[in-house]
């Protein structure tokens, strides 16, 4: 890992206790959704369009056993060209 994935996981540690409810939002084209939704294939997916329809705001609600799992998610998620992590 490096320094930023170190911090991020101390940050989650000090501020969730595990398990715990995490919330991702991702920012991607509409022609990326199903690629959000193959990341998460046991959770619910919901998107919302952008006004002009460029960009698809996606919600995932996961039940995360560890910082590291939420990590490994994000690093997976990563690998989607365009894809704005919020």
């Amino acid at each position: 890992m490096d320094q930023s994935t170190d911090s991020f996981k101390e940050k989650l540690d000090n501020t969730h206790s595990f398990p715990t409810l995490y919330v991702f939002k991702f920012i991607v084209k509409p022609d990326q959704v199903n690629e959000i939704e193959k990341l998460f294939p046991k959770h619910e997916v919901t998107q919302k369009s952008s006004s002009g329809g460029k960009y698809v705001s996606t919600t995932v609600k996961i039940m995360a056993a560890s910082s590291q799992e939420i990590i490994d998610h994000y690093q997976e998620a990563a690998k989607i060209e365009g894809i704005i992590s919020l």
